[in-house]
């Protein structure tokens, strides 16, 4: 039996190692734009993340707790700084900051192309 075993995040049969550096680029993509373009299952394992992220920066933690904890999580200097200031934003909400859009059809695999941006 395989228990404890999120299935959301298992990007074509992936190794740990990889999935964590794509969730990682994406977490860093994603705050440093704003908003990005990917495929479906990539964007549903993104949005947990994302809520952990601006939760984190919300929380009552010391503020360099909390640049050390967004450093680990990100790979540029420059994404942790803009989730700090898109953080302040939300303070009111818990959960729910991120919409998910379908957009079409990727040409060459037929993969779900979706857009995920901040509400």
């Amino acid at each position: 039996m395989r228990h404890r075993v999120k299935k959301h995040l298992h990007f074509k049969k992936k190794d740990c190692a990889h999935r964590d550096a794509v969730i990682r680029n994406l977490l860093t993509s994603f705050f440093t734009h704003r908003a990005l373009v990917t495929t479906e299952k990539r964007a549903v394992a993104l949005t947990g993340f994302i809520d952990s992220v601006i939760n984190l920066v919300n929380s009552s933690k010391e503020e360099f707790n909390k640049i050390r904890t967004l450093n680990e999580s990100m790979y540029t200097k420059e994404a942790g700084i803009a989730a700090m200031q898109i953080a302040g934003e939300y303070k009111e909400q818990k959960s729910g900051f991120t919409r998910i859009t379908p957009i079409k059809y990727r040409d060459g695999d037929a993969a779900k192309l979706v857009k995920i941006e901040l509400i």
